[in-house]
């Protein structure tokens, strides 16, 4: 009877950690334009560039289906599974927007709390706030204040530093885009290195109306997975 058991035991114990090993890693992207689809993102109600019956906004963008995004074509080829996808277009990490408008209804750094429960997660900004001219700042890592996070570099410095403390099991890499301003550029990988976050910088990036193509979408998940897949 107690051998039955102890077999039974190391059964249950062998299960478990096959079960473990082959689980799959849960992904949260936390983006902007570049990373929506139509149907896709949470919440709902999140604006999207790219959606099913259109493509790319006005049909100026040949990306037509979700699997042709660089999220979607990263989590299938990996293996992984996706927790949440809290994108949303024309979104800056900073709460100043376009035309210097407030947007800390859809910035960053007010979406982050809404990532569920992610293995992995991928911020994939600043592209709004290199377009919109938002200040930048200077690099402040604590004492925050309302103000402070109308600027680029401590809202950033504030969206790393707050990611880390509510997703404390989660690894966290940065995407920075292509062709953005250089302090903007300069900045996240600045403030990566000070928070031991991996930074990942895209090169190449074919893209129509300012975002993705087919090509580039292919290009951004390759790069990825480059790093964050090995």
């Amino acid at each position: 009877m107690k051998r039955n058991f102890y077999l039974l035991s190391v059964l249950l114990l062998s299960l478990c950690l096959y079960t473990n090993a082959f689980a799959q890693k849960k992904v949260s992207i936390l983006g902007d334009s570049y990373s929506t689809y139509g149907g896709y993102v949470s919440p709902s109600v999140n604006i999207c560039w790219y959606d099913a019956e259109v493509g790319g906004k006005n049909a100026q963008n040949d990306v037509r289906h979700v699997e042709e995004t660089w999220w979607y074509r990263l989590i299938k080829e990996n293996g992984y599974q996706l927790e949440r996808n809290n994108s949303f277009s024309g979104a800056t990490v900073c709460c100043t927007g376009y035309d210097k408008n407030d947007y800390s209804d859809r910035a960053f750094i007010t979406r982050m709390y809404n990532l569920g429960r992610p293995d992995v997660i991928f911020i994939f900004g600043g592209t709004n706030d290199s377009w919109a001219g938002a200040p930048i700042g200077e690099y402040q890592y604590s004492d925050w204040s309302k103000e402070d996070l109308y600027q680029f570099r401590p809202a950033f410095c504030f969206l790393l530093d707050s990611l880390i403390k509510l997703y404390p099991e989660a690894t966290i890499y940065n995407i920075t885009n292509s062709e953005l301003s250089a302090e903007v550029t300069s900045s996240m990988a600045e403030i990566c290195r000070h928070y031991n976050v991996q930074n990942i910088l895209l090169h190449d990036v074919e893209k129509q109306s300012g975002h993705p193509s087919v090509a580039g979408m292919k290009s951004i998940c390759e790069q990825v997975a480059s790093v964050a897949c090995k």
